[in-house]
This record gives structure tokens, sequence and C-alpha cells, in this order.
């Protein structure tokens, strides 16, 4: 079937400045999306967020936490404690991110079986 033939929206034309290649680089790894979805649930430190996201190590945590505060999504907050503390929050621009990634969530849900599917015929076909 033909995009011309599907109700999709308007092509999204590539660019030197695409819009959507940006908004990919920012949230596009798996880290950042599991970090935005953390932190819409509640603010977390970085201690909690590192037990929560399996594989992830210190320093791959430390640089897309610095990613995302720098791109406004996350605010950083340390509190003068002992041990120090340093807690983390979605900003109003990083929770109007959560509806993109509800919305992916439900497509990757709804299509989860078709996809393996596909795959196993490729699979098979090679």
């Amino acid at each position: 079937m033909s995009a011309t033939n599907m109700n999709v929206p308007e092509a999204i034309e590539p660019t030197d400045d695409c819009a959507v290649r940006e908004v990919l680089d920012l949230v596009g790894d798996k880290w950042s999306v599991l970090i935005v979805v953390l932190l819409g649930r509640r603010t977390h430190r970085f201690s909690e967020l590192h037990r929560a996201i399996e594989g992830i190590s210190q320093r791959m945590l430390t640089l897309t936490l610095r990613a995302l505060a720098r791109d406004g999504l996350i605010t950083r907050t340390p509190h003068a404690t002992v041990p120090p503390r340093v807690d983390y929050e979605l900003t109003d621009l990083g929770r109007t991110l959560l509806g993109p990634l509800r919305a992916l969530d439900t497509w990757a849900n709804t299509h989860r079986e078709e996809i393996r599917a596909a795959r196993r015929r490729h699979d098979e076909a090679s």
C-alpha cells in the first residue's frame, strides 16, 4: 500500500535543518526515553535512576542527564546535605514529551506481534 493511499500526514521532508532529526538526537536513544518515562512518574535521585535502569553505567547516566538538562527537558536540583543529594525532574517542556512517548508505547504494543512475525518470515526466507 502506498503512502498516498493511507491516512497519513504529509511526508516529512529531510532538510539540513530538520526538526525531527534534532528531536530524535535528543531522545532517540534508549536511555533518554527510559529516564524521561521514569521522571514522568516522579522526581528521582541519581541513585534511584541508576538502580531503576538496568544496564546503564554511572557514566552513561551522567552524560544522558546532562544532555537532557542542556536541552531543557529536565532540571537538576542539588541539595547541600551529607551525603550530597541531587534531584532530577521533568520540566514543563519535558512533560510535553510524555504524550508522544505514550503514543509510541501504544503503537509498539499494538504492533509487537506483527513485527515479530515479520522478522520470523524474513529470517526464515534468508
